[in-house]
């Protein structure tokens, strides 16, 4: 029985969130600290000119002010791209700041202003004058999307059967445009690094999702041995992919502090977040879905384009999920990118498949009014049994129930097939419904855990939690197969002193993480009863560590609890103040014969104020099956997260760009709209559960960016059976109403 897993549990670390004891990166102090901030630049490319900092150095306060003319060169760096492991040593492109006088977008770094103040840094900063010597630029994604190419890493994915003549025969065939502009994560804590030398000893606290990769950042560019840089990043308030790789400002903080012999601090302003960390891609999706009558699908082709930077290759395989959704033998589903003057792209919750999904997921409405069947009922004459892509069994897949009970829930039965069919007084009603996919990642990962004879337990690995409650989950798994009271676990993270473990990213930390605690728990259990079986008189004698538990203090038999020893008993019989045991968790070679995804289901209502235009998701029920839930009340607050995000993404993102000048419009909290409470209404998530044995030992997947995937295209459909029309470019704003 569990005494943990599968039960409602708080944070672990709620109280110190709430209290403020929690340290985010850009609250750790430092004796004689000085603080740097950045001046970015007013033009989108070409050269610097000339940098005169004269009447900045002087201002009060400052101690130097850098430039390209006075920044040392950084060692080049090892590959940061966040992505299956690759075997080669390419050289990462990244941008870094300060390292020449190339612009290659719009609000560049252009120096740093270190000062003893923040207030007397950022003063200074507005006395940097710059002239520049600028060079045509292009920001617009469809100016330049015929000279789209396909990605250099990889591969290009090959077709299945024979599409386009696929598509010619099939009797009935939709065609269509989607657009997403660009997106920021606009994350609650702005992205800030603290930076101390000792020597060639390099400590830096910084926001990050993976403090191993700015470990080996910073030890290349620095040219120091890894070991001599220890990254630390306890707490991160929101990231959502913009920390999954390392950013410009962790190296240009440690090469302020290295050069001025003491620490230093740099913080993004909001407005310094635009260009700071990357974003989703402006993305254009052509899709086209060939069908008999019967609504069985015959071809789909899916193409996608969508922008990088000038310098750096960036690709987010847009439509990566499109060939393991539906069961078609005949599919082209390529992504491409194009260079633009802007800075790269990165992964942002969900990448590639709520983009990809937001196309193929509206296609399929649309296929469904074309053919005049139920949207529903199109899914599900369409279900794959199997990953139509490989052939191979699904580990689990319990999408057809996600269907059904959504369905029941929302009382989707008593649905209008008919657009403006359905009204609340004055108000127009639609109910739309979509399928969300995400993969169940597993990657390698190591985790320590002491055990005291006081029955406490410190258990470690140096992964992340940038919000979804990684403290708690470990907490949890830890104490249920140690067998302590959950109070008497001390999980610490994000830390590179910790064992190495993967980045928060791909919702695959329970999975690769937990594993290892999980392991690392068992082995503990593994060591005690070796030790307990070396006295002759022990009741667990003949027993193998499959064969026992530990609970309350005790190790016992499964079979038979009364068979036990005392855990403090055998480590004082043993002279042992602790017990140390390392695991490392990996996927196993089983996960090769299966496929392996999350999958849910979403059904939302809109209603629609056919005067205005405006457009409120009155009702969102998800249904998520992503196998075994650990805990409850937080998994429940991860998916109505992504709903609440999806929200945003259909009615309100976009980051607006001036092409003239390829300058943001907008990168701020007041322009960049993202939902509020008086935006979301009912939300409802319910859970699946699957027992799948593949996947990892603690049968769970991924569900942080599950949570998002279908609904924008959900909210699309909705806003189309409300209305009558169809909005193919997000955001859903009222101008494209009425």
């Amino acid at each position: 029985m569990a005494r943990y897993i599968g039960k409602e549990m708080s944070r672990v670390d709620g109280v110190a969130k709430v209290t403020g004891r929690a340290k985010y990166a850009a609250e750790f102090r430092a004796p004689n600290l000085a603080y740097g901030f950045i001046v970015l630049g007013t033009m989108a490319k070409g050269r610097i000119r000339e940098i005169d900092t004269r009447e900045a150095e002087r201002a009060p306060g400052v101690v130097r002010v850098f430039t390209h003319l006075n920044a040392p060169k950084l060692g080049p760096k090892a590959s940061t791209e966040y992505a299956p492991p690759r075997n080669t040593r390419e050289q990462d492109k990244s941008f870094r700041a300060l390292q020449s006088d190339r612009i290659y977008f719009n609000m560049q770094p252009v120096a740093l202003v270190v000062a003893e103040t923040y207030e007397q840094a950022r003063y200074a900063a507005r006395l940097v004058r710059v002239s520049y010597d600028t060079e045509r630029h292009t920001t617009d994604t469809e100016a330049v999307r015929g000279s789209a190419r396909a990605p250099s890493q990889g591969s290009p994915p090959k077709p299945r059967g024979n599409p386009e003549a696929a598509m010619k025969a099939a009797p009935v065939r939709v065609e269509a445009e989607y657009r997403i502009p660009v997106e920021h994560h606009n994350s609650m804590e702005p992205h800030a690094a603290v930076a101390a030398w000792e020597g060639d000893k390099l400590t830096i606290f910084d926001k990050t999702q993976d403090v191993y990769g700015v470990r080996a950042h910073l030890a290349t560019s620095f040219g120091v041995p890894e070991e001599n840089v220890q990254v630390v990043s306890p707490y991160v308030g929101g990231a959502f992919g913009a920390s999954l790789r390392p950013n410009y400002y962790p190296a240009l903080t440690a090469m302020a502090a290295r050069e001025l012999k003491r620490p230093i601090k740099v913080v993004y302003t909001r407005t310094q977040m635009f260009t700071g960390h990357g974003y989703r891609p402006y993305t254009i999706q052509k899709i086209a879905l060939g069908a008999e009558a019967s609504g069985k699908l015959t071809a789909m082709i899916h193409q996608a384009v969508h922008n990088t930077s000038a310098f750096e290759e960036f690709n987010d395989n847009t439509t990566g999920f499109t060939r393991q959704v539906y069961a078609c033998p005949n599919l082209l589903a390529p992504t491409m990118i194009v260079a633009t003057d802007l800075p790269t792209p990165t992964w942002m919750r969900a990448p590639g498949a709520v983009s990809g999904m937001f196309a193929l997921e509206c296609a399929m409405d649309e296929l469904a009014y074309a053919l005049k069947i139920d949207p529903l009922e199109l899914r599900l004459i369409n279900y794959a049994e199997t990953d139509p892509e490989s052939g191979r069994p699904w580990s689990s897949k319990a999408l057809r129930e996600c269907y059904r009970l959504g369905a029941e829930k929302f009382g989707w039965k008593d649905r209008k097939f008919e657009p403006r069919s359905m009204r609340d007084g004055r108000l127009l009603v639609g109910w739309g419904t979509a399928t969300g996919v995400w993969g169940a990642f597993q990657r390698p990962a190591i985790a320590r855990i002491t055990l005291r004879p006081d029955g406490t337990a410190h258990v470690t690995s140096a992964t992340s939690d940038i919000g979804p409650g990684t403290y708690t989950v470990m907490t949890m798994i830890a104490a249920e197969y140690l067998g302590l009271e959950i109070e008497r676990v001390k999980f610490e993270l994000g830390d590179t002193k910790f064992p190495r473990a993967p980045a928060q990213g791909g919702s695959q930390t329970t999975s690769s993480v937990g594993s290892a605690v999980h392991g690392a728990a068992l082995a503990v259990g593994a060591k005690l009863l070796t030790l307990a079986n070396q006295d002759a008189s022990s009741p667990l004698k003949g027993a193998t560590a499959s064969d026992v538990e530990m609970l309350d203090g005790r190790l016992r038999l499964k079979s038979d609890p009364s068979k036990s020893v005392s855990v403090a008993g055998v480590m004082r019989l043993n002279n042992l103040s602790e017990v140390t045991e390392t695991f490392e968790s990996r996927p196993s070679p089983e996960r090769q014969k299966y496929a392996t995804m999350a999958h849910g289901a979403q059904f939302v209502e809109v209603k629609v104020d056919p005067d205005i235009g405006h457009v409120r998701v009155t009702r969102a029920i998800e249904v998520t099956a992503c196998g075994k839930i650990i805990n409850p009340k937080a998994s429940h607050s991860q998916e109505i997260g992504g709903v609440v995000w999806g929200i945003g993404m259909a009615l309100q993102e976009a980051t607006e760009i001036d092409h003239r000048y390829g300058r943001i419009m907008n990168p701020n909290l007041q322009h960049y709209h993202v939902p509020v409470n008086a935006d979301v209404h009912e939300v409802e998530t319910l859970f699946v559960e699957e027992d799948d044995k593949v996947v990892n030992p603690l049968g769970v997947k991924g569900m942080g960016e599950l949570g998002m995937v279908g609904i924008p295209a959900a909210i699309a459909n909705a806003v189309f059976h409300a209305t009558g029309k169809r909005v193919r470019e997000l955001p859903i704003t009222p101008d494209k109403l009425l």
